[in-house]
């Protein structure tokens, strides 16, 4: 009976412990990546969504290369 004591405490004492550490533990400092910040377009050739500082524009589309410029939006886009 003295052994289960024993090892009871010993149980109790390692739960309020790690409880404890838990409560008290420093938050890690929350950052924003700063992609999520920058508003993001579609590509009108290929899709692809890119931040709008990176994109290329002609009229009201916009484009993620030099390529995808030239060549034009899809068919489904014209």
């Amino acid at each position: 009976m003295g052994l289960f004591r024993l090892l009871f405490w010993i149980a109790i004492i390692a739960a309020a412990v790690w409880l404890w550490r838990r409560i008290n533990r420093p938050r890690p400092a929350h950052r924003d990546s700063p992609a999520a910040d920058k508003p993001m377009v579609r590509c009108a050739q290929c899709g692809v969504h890119l931040p709008r500082e990176h994109a290329l524009n002609r009229g009201e589309r916009w484009y993620c290369s030099q390529a995808h410029l030239e060549q034009g939006p899809t068919d489904g886009e014209r």
